[in-house]
């Protein structure tokens, strides 16, 4: 009899519980965003939203990743979520008794990303140990269709949940929250932490040497982080419905929505269909086929063509995602992959964040356009010289690697 993911329940309490989280964030960040602007007026503090969950999640993300090697990986959640949990429950007794002001935001916007930052490597890593490894790209997908759920739906709750007022965003927040705390409360997988220790330069550091090591997972992770870099054309979307597709918020609202539309199609298309065979071609097939929709939609200047291309690079995205995430977990042993899933979580944020910031640079430089156009052919042309540079990540077929390097 095939097996099949609902016949494993850590894992059906493990998806609950992530899906309540990045509800719980999408709401958050419509509220704080527009409750900061409407308390202050700075675009500065708008700014800071971003970099006081920016500052943690680099900074603290060795450490964390070392703990969740040396750890009970779940502990380390369960107290993330429990902290994120009692933060966003003080934003809304604040907010509902008038007592909140922008430091008080920002502070607690802090902790939450200190709480993220110790809970990300962990809960990276505990995806393996709750299903057999056939099934791993399967749970990936339907992992991955929650946070995508959570962009499209998430935001527009938090908007129109937000006309009653901040305090009710906030406690519908938190009630996902607590979601999220009681089931991973109640999940229960196998996982023995091994004899711990000290944490030093060389222990903490593991993870970058293991990546250095591994071809395969090296590969894979810096093709994420310049393809990241380059491809960030969506931080453009503003001006693109502004001045080239001449749209109204409703227009932007579309195009935000798009790419998240097609990585949630893609990732439900996923849950169904195994990667079995030419998982490196079909890996950098998709990071190309992401390369030439931001060229497609870096050229339209039709609305529809525009959020066209932006669902078919979402659903690229995706595919690309899955493989890339279950290679780096199956190549990765179990002692290390709270360290690794760290050095990963450092390209993936500051990827994100370089991205947008190099799209905004170009564009002064050059307009929207260029940029984006000079995004997408880079892309592409990343694309070409990886598959250069790491051939047996190439031609390799499967993701179960067919043997493990020891850290």
């Amino acid at each position: 009899m095939k097996d099949s993911l609902r016949n494993h329940p850590a894992f059906i309490e493990f998806w609950l519980a992530n899906a309540g989280a990045s509800f719980a964030f999408q709401m958050l960040t419509v509220a704080v965003g527009w409750q900061i602007y409407d308390l202050t007026g700075s675009a500065l503090n708008l700014g800071l939203i971003g970099l006081v969950q920016f500052i943690p999640s680099i900074v603290l993300a060795l450490p964390a990743g070392h703990a969740a090697d040396q750890y009970s990986r779940r502990r380390i959640v369960l107290w993330g979520m429990t902290v994120q949990w009692l933060a966003v429950s003080l934003l809304a007794v604040l907010t509902l008794f008038g007592h909140l002001d922008e430091f008080r935001i920002l502070t607690l916007l802090f902790v939450i990303g200190v709480a993220n930052a110790f809970e990300f490597p962990s809960l990276q890593s505990m995806l393996p140990a709750m299903v057999p490894e056939e099934l791993l790209p399967r749970a990936m997908a339907v992992n991955g269709s929650a946070d995508q759920a959570a962009m499209i739906v998430g935001p527009a709750l938090g908007g129109l949940l937000y006309l009653a007022g901040a305090g009710v965003v906030y406690v519908m927040a938190a009630l996902l929250c607590l979601l999220s705390v009681v089931m991973m409360a109640r999940l229960r997988y196998e996982h023995a932490p091994p004899a711990r220790e000290p944490a030093t330069l060389r222990t903490v550091f593991a993870g970058v040497h293991f990546i250095r090591r591994r071809r395969d997972v090296l590969g894979v992770i810096s093709l994420d982080l310049f393809a990241v870099l380059l491809g960030g054309a969506t931080a453009l979307l503003p001006i693109f419905a502004k001045d080239i597709l001449h749209t109204g918020p409703w227009g932007l609202g579309l195009l935000r929505g798009a790419p998240a539309a097609g990585a949630l199609a893609m990732s439900l298309w996923l849950t169904r269909h195994s990667l079995k065979q030419h998982v490196g071609m079909i890996m950098f097939g998709a990071v190309a086929g992401f390369g030439a929709a931001t060229i497609v939609f870096a050229l339209s200047t039709v609305l529809w063509v525009s959020i066209a291309a932006l669902f078919v690079l979402g659903a690229f995205d995706m595919i690309s995602m899955v493989i890339r995430g279950a290679l780096v977990q199956l190549d990765t042993p179990d002692e290390m992959r709270g360290r690794v899933s760290a050095v990963n979580a450092i390209f993936i944020n500051t990827s994100n964040q370089l991205g947008d910031f190099e799209s905004g640079m170009v564009a002064a430089w050059l307009g929207a356009v260029p940029a984006a156009l000079v995004g997408g052919i880079g892309t592409l042309v990343v694309v070409g010289l990886w598959m250069y540079l790491f051939p047996h990540l190439r031609r390799r077929q499967q993701l179960q690697s067919r043997e493990k390097m020891l850290p």
